[in-house]
């Protein structure tokens, strides 16, 4: 394990990801370190007052944390396709009796606030998704007293951020639940091993790597550290502990034999996301245009709406392929048993 965590105070190479929409509470986090890992809270589709309220809560327990943002890259989409993809998806909401947007949303999801907001904060790990940051925000937030990381899905990628001035690498395999961290939206990154991109990754920049995408088991944990990753950050096999803010459809899903298999999809949010296969990823995949955040905040209401109804059929049931390992359990437990070879 590298000095990036043991300055930190970690006793574990283990991070729980970042899960934007609710699973990484302040008490999952908090957990995370406690267990002698870290943990980070998910900054995407937060407001900037919302977050400094979970990094206050999460400081008061006195635990070393990191923050994720989501970095502004947004993939235009044209409207005809907005509109024709809105009416298809506007057949579901009917049943809710929700009226979705009519015309593409774009927004930087309140980024310069929330990046206002952490050069004040002091947080001890900043990391970085969808895009890698400007070099002056990088500087900004180094000056401010954090290490920067960013996420990236290959070597190309991972030279891009070594040029931007990071830390450290949050490599990302295929396998990960959720969104992609690709830089390429459009193109989403082609299947490969996490310990064959672990080696390509090393192989290009001398940077401290964090691995994850996939990693359910203590066998996977060890093989991401023997691959030369300094860490393993994890995110699906906590996604139902006690900790997690996941709804309860969505943990339940994860074990129900309904749901047998995973999918890549944009059809949610027009950026790729692995997610349980269910009837939207079903009939909305093969018409969805790539398009974000536009097609994140068409679909939103609906998905909420389904939530609240327990309506698997239309969440977006967001899982890695090793879904089925999660448990029911304490965060404290997931992560012993994650660690049981190193």
């Amino acid at each position: 394990m590298s000095t990036l965590l043991s300055d930190l105070g970690a006793d574990l190479p283990l991070i729980a990801a970042p899960m934007a929409g609710g699973p990484s509470t302040p008490a999952l986090v908090t957990a995370a370190a406690r267990t002698g890992g870290l943990g980070f809270l998910a900054g995407g589709y937060k407001t900037a007052q919302a977050l400094a309220g979970q990094i206050h809560t999460t400081r008061s327990e006195g635990v070393a944390f990191g923050v994720n943002l989501f970095v502004p890259n947004p993939v235009p989409v044209r409207r005809e396709a907005y509109r024709r993809y809105a009416r298809e998806v506007q057949a579901a909401a009917d049943r809710y009796g929700l009226t979705l947007p009519d015309e593409p949303i774009e927004d930087d999801d309140h980024w310069t606030d929330k990046i206002d907001l952490l050069t004040s904060a002091s947080v001890p790990w900043v990391s970085f998704t969808f895009g890698i940051p400007d070099p002056a925000v990088v500087s900004a937030l180094r000056r401010a007293g954090s290490a920067v990381l960013q996420c990236v899905t290959s070597s190309d990628e991972a030279r891009q951020a070594a040029h931007a001035g990071v830390d450290a690498l949050i490599v990302q395999a295929p396998a990960a639940g959720g969104h992609s961290a690709t830089l390429t939206p459009a193109r989403p990154p082609a299947p490969v091993r996490l310990p064959d991109l672990i080696a390509a990754v090393r192989r290009v920049v001398a940077l401290p790597v964090i691995a994850t995408g996939g990693i359910t088991t203590a066998t996977d944990v060890a093989a991401a550290v023997r691959a030369g990753a300094d860490a393993a950050m994890v995110g699906t096999i906590l996604l139902r502990t006690h900790e997690s803010g996941a709804s309860t459809p969505h943990k339940a899903a994860l074990v129900d034999p309904a749901f047998a298999t995973t999918v890549v999809t944009s059809a949610f949010t027009g950026r790729p996301a692995r997610a349980l296969r269910n009837y939207f990823t079903d009939r909305y995949d093969p018409i969805a245009p790539v398009g974000y955040p536009a097609l994140h905040h068409l679909t939103g209401p609906l998905r909420k709406a389904a939530t609240a109804a327990a309506d698997t059929r239309l969440i977006h049931l967001w899982a890695g392929t090793g879904h089925r390992q999660a448990r029911t359990e304490f965060a404290a437990h997931t992560f012993a048993r994650l660690a049981d070879q190193l």
